[in-house]
């Protein structure tokens, strides 16, 4: 399912060339230069979005997995390309004929980078970590999880309280990193796992650095790597442009493209990133479907998707799956079509003397600010009276919106890897969605052993939520990733929440 494209960079632009050339010497992300003091032997890419510690136990967000998993921890058991689920700290498995019991068969040899041994124990007592331990949202996901026994020092058994195919994908994931209890008080600050790299220094908003690990049992791994963060996309192109960063990963402002030279690459990746138009189930006027329908039939994705990424994201049908996942169909549940949302806003008796009132409240990022614009002249000219108000990203959209669901319509990028049943199947969730069917086709894509049978319930819960239009999502993000002349080995395509340094090298 993966997919990624070639863009072939055209002349610069006059006004976005000079833009970038007053910035040049004036920005303040540029002037720090490379996190390896300048000698250039450590590869360096460029992002946005820096984490505030380097504990995810503790904290949500995406930046500190990205940054963190396969670079210094690891997984029992990794997630590849297709989304299927392959050994790696495990080097196989067994699972009980009733879905209950998994048998891991451990990696011999293997040590954490502070020496410690990584054993049956440390697994056991990582797993254990998350039910007991861990703050964050993510604990969830091992609540399947009844007990775990060391059978001996490299084989663990767990049993479930009841069989979970979602379990075993989310031990790919940032739930399964493998820790040891010597680095448990220092989590936020010195992470220590068994992974190609070592905690270098970390600069609190700046970057992250990175040394090998001597001792990796994957074999030698290059000199060094570095993720640098930059607040807009002008400051990381810029930083490309002068050799201080070697990648630009996640580039927020595809018109940037055509002012970069040929020499340098740009693939574009998917991501887990839907970005989704909420309308809250339980408020007026969106706890009518038919209200619900009729955004869906009269939003131009494919304008959005034009204006706001160059087209360079990938249309989803407004189905709540990205194309990594195998119950992608590629399906358009809700074709473009602003006479039948017309129609359906008419049959839920609305009028042009009688518009349904609806406040869009959007996060202050730049893609949610650029969007809101076409969203806020599509939804008027269905018939809707609209206000905009911007919540500030991430403290009061984070309690309003999503906590509070104080809130008619919203929009975010939703970027946690195949969370459908996060985002459905909870009926206290944020978007309010309400739908004993879809909970049951989610209860049964979960349970059922075989990846058919999952599949075949994951469409069928997928059908459900468009059918009411749940939420509208926009487009799938995509990955925009810049390259410098001799970078090689950047798979722009997300399956899940890291950004492996390992696999990319460098000329010298």
């Amino acid at each position: 399912m993966s997919i990624r494209r070639l863009i072939t960079l055209g002349a610069a632009t006059a006004s976005l060339a000079a833009s970038l050339a007053a910035c040049s010497a004036g920005s303040t992300a540029t002037q720090l230069g490379r996190p390896d003091g300048g000698d250039g032997d450590r590869l360096v890419v460029g992002t946005v979005g820096p984490p505030a510690s380097l504990d995810f136990t503790t904290t949500g967000g995406a930046a500190i997995p990205q940054a963190l998993m396969g670079n210094v921890y690891e997984t029992l058991v990794r997630i590849d390309a297709d989304g299927e689920v392959v050994p790696h700290l495990a080097t196989s498995w067994e699972v009980s004929p009733d879905g209950l019991v998994h048998t891991f068969h451990l990696r011999e040899g293997v040590t954490f980078t502070n020496g410690d041994a990584f054993t049956a124990h440390t697994a056991a007592w990582s797993i254990e970590q998350v039910r007991t331990a861990w703050t964050n949202g993510l604990k969830s996901r091992m609540a399947p999880v009844a007990a775990t026994r060391v059978l001996d020092d490299h084989t663990l058994e767990v049993t479930l309280s009841t069989p979970s195919n979602r379990w075993l994908w989310s031990m790919g994931t940032t739930t399964g990193a493998m820790m040891t209890p010597a680095g448990v008080d220092k989590r936020a600050s010195e992470p220590i796992g068994t992974g190609p790299y070592v905690l270098d220094h970390f600069a609190v908003g700046e970057s992250i650095s990175f040394a090998p690990n001597p001792d990796y049992w994957g074999g030698a791994v290059q000199e060094g790597a570095a993720i640098r963060y930059f607040s807009d996309a002008i400051g990381s192109v810029n930083a490309l442009r002068s050799g201080d960063v070697d990648v630009v990963w996640s580039l927020q402002a595809p018109e940037l493209l055509d002012t970069l030279p040929e020499e340098y690459s740009v693939q574009v990746g998917t991501t887990n990133g839907e970005v989704v138009l909420s309308m809250n189930n339980d408020a007026a006027p969106f706890d009518d479907p038919r209200v619900r329908r009729a955004v869906a039939h009269g939003i131009d994705r494919e304008a959005i998707n034009r204006v706001v990424w160059e087209g360079l994201a990938t249309d989803t049908g407004g189905a709540p799956v990205p194309p990594s996942d195998p119950w992608f169909t590629g399906r358009d549940y809700y074709p473009f079509d602003p006479g039948k949302a017309r129609a359906l806003l008419a049959e839920a008796g609305y009028s042009p003397d009688n518009r349904p009132r609806v406040e869009l409240t959007v996060p202050s990022l730049p893609y949610a600010e650029s969007a809101a614009e076409l969203l806020y002249s599509q939804l008027r000219d269905l018939g809707f009276d609209v206000t905009l108000t911007t919540a500030e990203f991430p403290a009061v959209w984070l309690a309003d919106v999503m906590g509070a669901k104080d809130y008619q319509m919203s929009l975010i990028s939703h970027v946690e890897p195949r969370d459908v049943p996060a985002l459905f199947g909870d009926p206290d969730y944020y978007l309010g969605f309400d739908d004993a069917r879809v909970r049951e086709e989610l209860r049964l894509a979960d349970v059922t052993p075989g990846p058919a049978a999952q599949r075949s319930h994951m469409i069928a819960a997928v059908d459900g939520i468009m059918a009411d239009a749940g939420a509208l999502t926009l487009v799938n993000a995509p990955n925009i990733v810049l390259t410098a002349p001799g970078v090689t080995g950047v798979d722009a395509d997300i399956v899940v929440d890291s950004l492996p340094l390992a696999p990319i090298r460098k000329e010298d």
